[in-house]
């Protein structure tokens, strides 16, 4: 953990992240196709947005270009990452790290204490992303990927409101500010 915390941060210059509206459903659906092999059907994000009281979604814009995208749904004290990408193009410049910030600060706004997301056990990326956030791996759904059958990691992240995940969550955006 020491490590991870430890590694330079590079500060995502130019990055800015604002609600998503129906007319980013497009560039969404874009980074969707690059990112995934089974994606959502192409109303999905329009209901998320238009019918789900529940959901939380935004994207994230460099050069005047929507680049990624996350969505959350909160339900009393427990959220849930419903799904973050980022465009393949736009990869390894933190991008992901401050949308998932933004998810984090989203969930505890709304009075979340925990947060919860599926993983492909392949995605050792995300899964270093996440444990630095506080996530830990508490079960696995065996063929939860309807695509290949790949097992996904359920992981959690607890005590969101307490004083030891908020000065966490102080020192790693420190950490991103800083480059």
């Amino acid at each position: 953990m020491k490590m991870e915390l430890d590694r330079p941060a590079q500060r995502p210059s130019g990055f800015s992240i604002r609600p998503m509206t129906t007319a980013d459903i497009a560039a969404v659906t874009r980074i969707e196709r690059a990112s995934f092999s089974t994606i959502w059907p192409s109303d999905a994000f329009y209901n998320e947005l238009n019918a789900n009281k529940l959901a939380h979604y935004f994207v994230g814009f460099f050069d005047q270009r929507v680049v990624a995208y996350g969505g959350i749904w909160v339900i009393l004290e427990d959220s849930h990452v419903t799904t973050l990408a980022v465009d393949p193009e736009y990869r390894g410049r933190r991008f992901g790290e401050v949308l998932l910030l933004r998810l984090i600060d989203e969930a505890i706004d709304r009075g979340a204490a925990w947060m919860t997301l599926e993983v492909r056990e392949s995605n050792s990326v995300a899964q270093r992303l996440y444990r630095k956030y506080g996530f830990t791996t508490v079960t696995m759904r065996t063929g939860y990927y309807s695509d290949d059958n790949e097992s996904a990691l359920i992981m959690w992240a607890g005590s969101l409101r307490s004083e030891l995940y908020r000065n966490r969550l102080t020192a790693l955006r420190a950490r991103i500010e800083r480059a």
